[in-house]
């Protein structure tokens, strides 16, 4: 099958190319959208990335182009227009799950970087200062940490918060029974907020928890708790979490995730000027640590990808079951 692969940089083709079952692979470093998608004439499908942009625009070109699949290379679909692909006929198919661990991990990690402040501590150290003047952070342990969805991310990471001996509280529309059963404690999102010491996201964006962080929700926040975005930027109000960082409502900030990431996110701006004024009054703040959506970003994690990524197409192309096909 001949496919364009849009969105890669070397470690996709290394591991595309390692596990192909016998596809024709086009790479191109662009982007899939309405400007880039008359790339796709000639081929058969597409296989993109979070930051491809296939709304019912883009989808109409690929279908007069003759592309017959798309295959996502990660969970998330948001950036698809699923109802529209229907209508014409395009299976949508996905990787749903890669590494649970990788993304929880990352999530951790942020937690610890930004309570025990390790990467101040790192630099100070470099430049000779030895002071542990404003480094002190807080026990994790018996702190309530609020997980909000319960999917295999969200389940990998209460498995670690429960090596810290931490306090959690849990919030998803489809409560998971060996959690609730481990003592993982459920209940409303109002509920789950209230009083925690950290919040971690670990749901999809959809229309129903797009922007869910606001400023009213964080009304609900303990006075400089700590939030944490490893799933989509879109589940935080961006400007009411600035607000919330100003007025000290939020304590800490940790982002893997950006609303606006596709303008940024795995390019280099070292030597240019960021136009986008947002993140930077974010990177301004010194209880803020925004890594560049590399939540994922583990050997096992894009081995398992390159694997589910052929494996869909295998499936479309021998007509066998799409487990993996995202409906609406």
């Amino acid at each position: 099958m001949k496919i364009a692969v849009f969105s890669t940089y070397h470690y996709d083709e290394e591991f595309l190319n390692r596990f192909n079952t016998g596809h024709e692979l086009t790479y191109f470093i662009l982007p899939l959208n309405e400007q880039t998608a008359q790339l796709t004439a000639g081929f058969e499908a597409v296989c993109i990335f979070v930051n491809d942009t296939v709304n019912e625009a883009v989808l109409r070109i690929l279908h007069a182009n003759g592309v017959k699949l798309i295959v996502l290379r990660c969970a998330g679909f948001n950036n698809v227009d699923i109802k529209a692909a229907d209508a014409l006929g395009i299976p949508v198919l996905r990787v749903p799950a890669y590494s649970p661990e990788a993304v929880a991990e990352h999530a951790m990690a942020l937690i610890l970087t930004l309570n025990r402040k390790t990467h101040k501590a790192y630099n100070r150290v470099r430049e000779g200062n030895f002071s542990l003047e404003r480094l002190m952070g807080f026990n994790l342990h018996n702190r309530k940490v609020a997980v909000i969805g319960t999917g295999n991310i969200g389940k990998a990471f209460c498995n670690i918060l429960k090596g810290f001996g931490c306090r959690i509280s849990a919030y998803d529309v489809y409560p998971d029974a060996e959690l609730a059963a481990s003592g993982v404690t459920y209940g409303s999102l109002e509920e789950t907020l209230s009083e925690a010491d950290v919040v971690s996201l670990h749901c999809p964006l959809l229309d129903s928890t797009r922007h869910m962080i606001n400023a009213k929700t964080l009304e609900l926040f303990k006075s400089g708790a700590m939030l944490i975005n490893t799933s989509r930027g879109g589940l935080i109000d961006t400007q009411d979490v600035i607000e919330a960082l100003k007025s000290g409502r939020l304590g800490y900030l940790g982002l893997d995730v950006y609303e606006q990431e596709s303008n940024l996110f795995f390019h280099d701006y070292s030597e240019g000027i960021i136009q986008d004024d947002i993140i930077m009054r974010l990177i301004s703040f010194p209880n803020v640590l925004i890594t560049s959506h590399q939540g994922f970003f583990t050997k096992e994690a894009i081995e398992q990808i390159a694997r589910t990524t052929f494996h869909n197409i295998d499936a479309f192309i021998n007509k066998t079951t799409l487990a993996n096909r995202v409906k609406l």
